[in-house]
């Protein structure tokens, strides 16, 4: 039994558009400056909490507790339904088909809140595709801590697995659970490409399923490469 577990927010979808009218919603609302969409983008990777401390320290806010909550509980409250904007990348859902027909089982293991993810998965037509999907709130913890994806693998009874994401917070949690990651890079990352370890990389999803193939099959590599 093998599986292919996936990040959300920049490798399966583009969803950075509606993050950011979401985020700018917020912010006129508490009467602050607007930020731009590639600082928008720029805040994605950590979660939610991560994404408005991000935001206060790009607006000179300050680290401020109750700020903090105050516009994190605002920026939830647009982020569930902030879905009109987001499409799939190039490609997502024939490779997902071509997966699933190959008789992989498909999951995601996204910072996201869980919620919005199920959300946005049911307003694409993609729910139904994975087995299971993980948020940034389901447990504990969240990514980079690699309990996240563990704690998938164990529930699919599976450590027969390929983690996809776009990020250096997804290479690290990969590297945790020593899980190979395969980097798609032309989502969210910040750092270049040969900074993340990484097994496989590509830039088009019609890429993945002959990726997947050869890695199950024992062609690829099984150790991570810089």
């Amino acid at each position: 039994m093998t599986a292919i577990v996936f990040d959300l927010d920049g490798t399966l979808i583009d969803s950075a558009p509606d993050i950011h009218v979401a985020a700018n919603k917020v912010l006129a609302d508490e009467g602050l400056p607007q930020v731009t969409l590639a600082q928008a983008t720029g805040f994605i990777g950590g979660g939610a909490p991560i994404f408005v401390s991000r935001m206060m320290a790009a607006l000179g806010l300050g680290a401020d507790a109750a700020t903090h909550a105050r516009l994190l509980e605002r920026f939830l409250g647009q982020y569930e339904e902030a879905v009109t904007l987001t499409r799939p990348y190039p490609g997502v859902e024939a490779a997902l088909d071509a997966l699933a027909a190959a008789g992989h089982r498909l999951a995601i293991c996204t910072n996201k809140p869980e919620e919005p993810a199920h959300i946005v998965l049911r307003h694409l037509g993609m729910a139904n595709r994975f087995e299971m999907v993980l948020g940034g709130d389901s447990l504990a913890v969240r990514k980079p801590d690699p309990e996240p994806l563990t704690h998938i693998l164990t529930r699919l009874g599976t450590n027969d697995a390929l983690y996809v994401g776009d990020s250096e917070v997804d290479a690290e949690t990969a590297h945790g659970a020593a899980i190979p990651f395969a980097l798609f890079t032309e989502g969210y990352r910040k750092a270049p490409v040969e900074e993340l370890p990484h097994a496989y990389r590509f830039d088009a999803f019609d890429a993945l399923p002959g990726l997947a193939a050869a890695h199950f099959d024992g062609r690829g590599p099984r150790v991570a490469a810089k």
